[in-house]
């Protein structure tokens, strides 16, 4: 799991960086505007339609097929895989034609502080981007079709076409009409799903029409992807509490909110997910084969890689929230203000950080074994929580407030699994996870004042930008001298990984 894992942070690295050239585009470009926040709403809401039942399909499908190929062989799996599609298809139909009828209302409701021309130009955004549901549902499950049969990186490497169309139709309408901006987010999302098409060939994926409501399959997929479904509708009420109320606290809050998440999610998108993504699939067969020892112990050491890159990268972006932001996005229509709000966002989401990435693991444990109802409920309990504190905490904190709230219901609901994980399966190696987490966060808090001491000495001799860079490179170095002498089993193992790799070179 580590070798994968580790391939795929490298290209989630490249991704991650060419995603950013997308925000900063569009920081560049708009701003934190009233254009950025209708563009952002106008992807907000098909995804607000769709990614709950996408969250669904994608992590429903691969437990299920492991199950379907292992009794019924690969022509099983494409069975059910043709059948699904074309569901999905029905599905997403309805979707669309709603969505079409009631644009007015629904942008409304996920933009309450719109008004006049930000508001009619947001319905317009929202009719064009609304047809990309369709791709999206697709790439959901081919995704997860190319991860079960152990490629990996092709479905980590979709970010590249859809960062590679947003820029360009960013640039592009900035030039001529806004709405570009619209229709180069469709094109951008098909444009993923054609790189998944020869691949999914390759590996003997066939279409063919079959659509047939009563299987016995979809019925059962339809049990497991519920609960999901669920749970991240959940969440999705919880991003539209926390975008209807910035909507109301300051022109140009969704953007700031939109950048700060951004940054705390490519911490998720180059660790997490690369290891949940190399880790589901796995445990899915060992459910369906009844290894729950094989499969504990790769929920523990998931659980382990993930603190040992999580915890310095949260201390990290607290101490250099501002200094980040700034260097990120600090130039063109994006001013002071803007790089104010957003680092305010950044510093309190980046409280949660551990708790998104555990949540992620612990929940993916969960729907391996087939029992979705769990995760649900918990999720439920926590996104609860974070309304309530949403409401609250923006009064005091403002955006920050919204983020703060998000971040301490992550971690109420991270705890919460852990409680619920080691009722269903028993322990699960939790001494030596607490171990380990102690020592790599009494070494992240070195390296913080480490790197915090260089930068502020460093501004005396360099620019802002350029004393950044170096703190952070100092801070990286120091982290991994400490972590090296620490004797946690997860470094002892990449290390050996990696002199092997030299030997062979050598």
């Amino acid at each position: 799991m580590k070798k994968t894992a580790f391939l795929l942070m490298m290209i989630t690295i490249v991704s991650k960086l060419v995603g950013f050239g997308r925000e900063i585009t569009l920081s560049y470009f708009y701003g934190a505007s009233n254009i950025s926040d209708v563009f952002l709403i106008s992807l907000t809401i098909p995804n607000a339609f769709f990614s709950f039942i996408g969250a669904g399909i994608s992590t429903g499908y691969i437990p299920l097929y492991s199950e379907i190929e292992q009794k019924y062989g690969e022509k099983g799996g494409i069975r059910y895989t043709n059948n699904l599609v074309n569901t999905l298809f029905v599905l997403c139909s309805g979707i669309i034609v709603f969505g079409l009828l009631f644009t007015d209302y629904i942008v409304k409701i996920f933009a309450s502080g719109f008004e006049g021309d930000t508001l009619a130009l947001a319905i317009k955004f929202t009719r064009i981007s609304i047809f990309g549901i369709y791709f999206t549902c697709l790439i959901n499950i081919f995704g997860g079709f190319l991860r079960i049969k152990g490629n990996h990186a092709i479905p980590s490497l979709v970010g590249f076409p859809l960062n590679f169309f947003t820029i360009l139709s960013i640039i592009i309408s900035s030039k001529t009409n806004v709405l570009v901006l619209s229709v180069g987010s469709v094109i951008a999302i098909v444009a993923q799903f054609a790189l998944l098409v020869p691949f999914i060939r390759e590996k003997g994926y066939r279409y063919y029409f079959l659509l047939d409501a009563k299987d016995k399959f979809i019925r059962k997929m339809i049990y497991i992807a519920l609960p999901i479904i669920i749970g991240v509708s959940v969440d999705q009420i919880n991003m539209l509490v926390d975008r209807t109320l910035a909507s109301g606290i300051v022109i140009g809050g969704i953007s700031a909110l939109n950048y700060a998440n951004r940054l705390n999610g490519f911490v998720q998108g180059l660790f997490v997910s690369s290891i949940s993504a190399v880790m589901y699939p796995m445990i899915s067969k060992m459910a369906a084969q009844n290894n729950f020892d094989g499969l504990k112990e790769s929920v523990s050491e998931a659980i382990n890689l993930i603190n040992l890159f999580v915890i310095p990268a949260t201390v990290g972006a607290m101490i250099f929230a501002e200094p980040i932001v700034k260097l990120l996005f600090g130039r063109g229509a994006f001013d002071t203000e803007a790089i104010s709000m957003t680092s305010n966002a950044l510093f309190f989401y980046s409280i949660g950080m551990i708790g998104y990435g555990l949540r992620d693991i612990l929940s993916r444990a969960f729907y391996s074994m087939q029992d979705t109802k769990t995760p649900m409920v918990n999720a439920a309990i926590a996104v609860s929580m974070n309304i309530i504190l949403n409401i609250i905490l923006s009064r005091f904190l403002g955006l920050g407030g919204l983020a703060l709230a998000t971040s301490i219901s992550a971690l109420l609901c991270t705890g919460m699994l852990f409680v619920s994980l080691r009722k269903k399966t028993g322990p699960f190696g939790m001494k030596n996870t607490t171990i380990s987490f102690i020592k790599i966060l009494a070494s992240s808090l070195i390296m913080g004042v480490v790197a915090y001491l260089a930068y502020d000495l460093l501004l005396s001799y360099f620019s802002g930008n350029l004393s950044l860079i170096i703190s952070i490179f100092i801070g990286a170095l120091t982290y991994l001298v400490i972590i090296y002498f620490m004797k946690i089993d997860e470094v002892d193992s990449l290390i050996n990984s990696f002199k092997k790799k030299l030997k062979v070179v050598a």
